[in-house]
């Protein structure tokens, strides 16, 4: 059962950060009203949405009444919190670090290295080209993906997700950095237990229904 607005999101079809806050909405049964904030165009740093987010990034979302939230992991505990069922974050306390911890990985380590902010800057002050901003592209997300595999692969509390058989935070952080990959056309190989999680992303209905090609906006 899908329950009545009570958020507004400010988002954008593209970004990775919005998109995890789409699947957590999904899984939760939530909704929000969307703004569109067009990053393409600068939006963002209109002084109108930098009174909701000075760092003049998305997502923000707004429970009506309430302060804005930014940051996109504070936004999926949040969301955890407000509507427990179905959790993003296992019951026992290691699993919730583990969970933590690869959501992180992914979240913290990787999604930073290859945003809009960090390839403006790139080709303005050190003159970075279309072919070497690819190159650091794939460099740092097969940095991060090639590193989470080897846990994945290696560590028992993989199960269908990341962690055991439901997808968790872990696996919507996961899902969020792939499918950048594919927007940008870059081929990760050697990736055998993250292609096999993702193929059960790809069958979830939250997942489909976030992905980046649904969205208002997205390219037709």
């Amino acid at each position: 059962m899908t329950i009545p607005s009570t958020f507004e999101l400010y988002a954008y079809w593209r970004t990775s950060a919005t998109y995890r806050v789409r699947v957590a909405l999904n899984l939760k049964g939530l909704t929000a009203n969307e703004r569109i904030v067009n990053i393409d165009a600068g939006e963002q740093h209109d002084e109108q949405f930098l009174k909701i987010n000075p760092l003049g990034a998305i997502p923000a979302l707004i429970e009506i009444g309430h302060a804005p939230l930014t940051q996109s992991l504070a936004i999926l505990e949040f969301l955890d919190e407000f509507q427990p069922a179905p959790p993003l974050l296992p019951q026992d306390l290691h699993g919730r670090a583990r969970v933590r911890s690869i959501a992180a990985m992914l979240a913290a380590d990787t999604h930073p290295l290859i945003t809009g902010r960090v390839k403006k800057y790139l080709t303005a002050a050190v003159g970075m080209d279309d072919t070497a901003w690819r190159a650091w592209q794939i460099q740092w997300f097969g940095t991060g993906l090639a590193a989470l595999e080897q846990r994945l692969a290696a560590e028992p509390q993989t199960g269908v997700f990341c962690h055991g058989d439901t997808p968790t935070m872990a696996d919507i952080c996961l899902a969020s950095i792939v499918e950048m990959v594919r927007i940008f056309k870059i081929t990760i190989p050697d990736i055998p237990t993250i292609d096999r999680i993702m193929e059960a992303c790809d069958t979830h209905s939250a997942f489909i229904e976030a992905k980046p090609s649904r969205q208002t906006g997205a390219p037709a």
